[in-house]
């Protein structure tokens, strides 16, 4: 052997041998493995693979954590069930495309499963993302991956992952708690993108709800307090027939951020500062009572600012009385006046956490108009929103009672809700003929100029709901609204809504001689300038019901999208 030869042999044993020590290579074969005090990184440098142990316990797993954070965290387990209890463990690669993890007597103590097609030349590769995979050595297409981590997270949610479902092979990508600092094994919580209805994510504590976040709302899952935009990464919903899943997509590579369940049960996104050389936590969810899931029952809302900080939502009562005056909101709220189905109206209540969309329904093309008489034409419908909030169009409806909803202010958003059209917030002046007129009228007797202080006609609920398309909020009365069955010379432009008992109008009002805006203001402000209101023939708003000794603070206001009261001919 010459010279030469010699020293590229003594080269490539040394760079063997640094490779060994230092853990250089970020892949292994079916002719490589990696033993206990070994590892592999990724090229990158960011992310570690080898053996530990957790806290004070002597178990030894095989797992991955940050290389270059001094306080590092695993942010992967593969063995998490079944811990090695030698140093002896062996993880390799073997045919046809299986990652498995020796014990001491080199029984399969923990393998990978195969979800595509076997390859000839199978190797694992740690990437620099934290995606550990096995692929062909040929081919390093994600689609061709045999398998991968970021299918199987444990408790940490990296910048990558698609959290969610896979249709196609069934695979559900989650977070499971650790049980404890010291045992990795699944804990009592995951955290789930629940595809049921309309996609959101939830937490649960074994299979009982503990926290919802709420539905996509086209920028990022809505019903986070105080939630804004983070430049360093970007959010995304994907829905087909093949799958569902949510994926945030780094922006900036230098910023490292997680999101883990812990033990406890709680959210917490983190992010590295090297300054300080500590995880900062930027984010706890729940972060407070209101996040407890349905804390408040069917349609009740919690205000963290209020106490107690559950109240039923405006024309809503509580359904227990007594068990609402001992702080048991289980039961939640009821309408204060039943739904008739036939003449129903929708009321906007804003700044909510949308409810539980499980039993929900959507279209994505749909406008709001078409979502909200999509809802009317079908009676279990119980409210709607728009799907995509930052530009006002999809369809969201909801199938059931409405339940997990919080007040979150200028984060919030705004829901219709369906409601007995009697329950509209203030009173509509009111175009009517008095009782006489419809008798005279009826035995031919009646002639508009015997009566110079004739009322206007009376039109019937059917006619009113028509020529207004049920109420909608495109045809809402306040806003230049012109009634259809209406000659010309009754139209009106410019009907208002008052805050006061219902009103008639004078016969002058036929000649379209209506005041400005401003002067009723005017009159409505100052005293003497109206003549005394007659008692109305009737006035369906009732006083609503509360629970002896509760207060009415606790009533969760909302701001009225209709604000008409419907009255009916005697």
């Amino acid at each position: 052997m010459n010279t030469l030869s010699k020293g590229f042999l003594l080269l490539l044993l040394t760079a063997l041998i640094i490779q060994k020590i230092y853990g250089a290579t970020d892949t292994i074969n079916v002719t490589q493995n990696i033993t206990d005090g070994e590892s592999i990184v990724s090229s990158g440098g960011t992310f570690e693979l080898g053996f530990f142990s957790p806290g004070n316990t002597n178990n030894r797993y095989v797992g991955m954590w940050y290389k270059n954070i001094a306080a590092d965290k695993v942010v992967w387990v593969a063995n998490r069930e079944v811990p090695l209890t030698t140093n002896s463990g062996v993880l390799t690669v073997m045919h046809p495309g299986i990652l498995v993890l020796l014990n001491d007597t080199n029984n399969i103590l923990w393998s990978s499963n195969i979800s595509k097609s076997v390859v000839n030349n199978p190797i694992a590769q740690l990437l620099d993302n934290g995606n550990l995979v096995v692929r062909d050595a040929n081919n390093d297409r994600p689609e061709n991956f045999i398998w991968q981590s970021f299918d199987y997270p444990t408790d940490t949610f990296l910048p990558g992952i698609k959290f969610g479902w896979n249709f196609i092979t069934g695979v559900e990508t989650y977070l499971s708690s650790w049980k404890n600092d010291e045992d990795p094994s699944p804990g009592d919580f995951t955290y789930h993108l629940d595809p049921t209805g309309y996609p959101q994510i939830v937490m649960r504590q074994n299979k009982v709800e503990t926290y919802r976040i709420g539905p996509w709302n086209g920028l990022r899952f809505s019903g986070f307090p105080n939630m804004r935009a983070d430049p360093t990464y970007t959010l995304t919903l994907t829905m087909n027939k093949n799958e569902v899943h949510y994926f945030e997509h780094t922006i900036d590579r230098s910023v490292v951020s997680r999101f883990t369940l812990t033990p406890g049960g709680v959210g917490q996104r983190t992010t590295w500062v090297n300054q300080t050389q500590e995880w900062v936590r930027i984010m706890n969810v729940p972060g407070d009572n209101c996040d407890s899931y349905s804390m408040c029952g069917a349609y009740g809302s919690c205000h963290i600012g209020n106490s107690p900080a559950c109240g039923c939502l405006n024309r809503f009562v509580p359904k227990d009385p007594e068990g609402w005056n001992r702080s048991d909101w289980s039961n939640g709220c009821v309408r204060r006046t039943n739904l008739s189905c036939q003449g129903d109206v929708f009321l906007r209540f804003s700044g909510i956490k949308l409810p539980d969309a499980r039993h929900s329904w959507f279209n994505e093309s749909m406008s709001l108009k078409e979502c909200e008489a999509a809802c009317l034409k079908n009676c279990s419908c119980m409210a709607y929103t728009a799907l995509d909030f930052s530009r006002g169009s999809g369809c969201l409806l909801w199938f059931d009672d409405l339940v997990d909803i919080r007040t979150l202010s200028a984060d919030g958003q705004d829901i219709y809700i369906r409601m007995a059209s009697s329950e509209l917030g203030v009173s509509l002046i009111y175009l009517k003929r008095r009782k006489n007129d419809l008798k005279m009228r009826k035995e031919g007797k009646y002639s508009g100029s015997d009566h110079k202080d004739s009322e206007l006609p009376l039109f019937k609920l059917s006619t009113i709901l028509k020529a207004t398309n049920y109420f909608s909020i495109d045809n809402k009365l306040g806003e230049g609204v012109t009634f259809g069955y209406m000659s010309p010379e009754y139209a009106v432009d410019g009907l208002f809504s008052v805050k006061s008992d219902v009103f008639s109008l004078h016969a002058s009002a036929r000649n379209c001689e209506w005041p400005s805006m401003s002067s009723v203001v005017l009159m409505l402000g100052n005293e003497g300038v109206f003549p005394p209101a007659n008692q109305p023939g009737f006035f369906t708003e009732r006083e609503p019901f509360i629970a002896e000794n509760s207060s009415k603070a606790n009533a969760i206001s909302s701001t009225n999208e209709v604000t008409i009261t419907l009255l009916e001919a005697r």
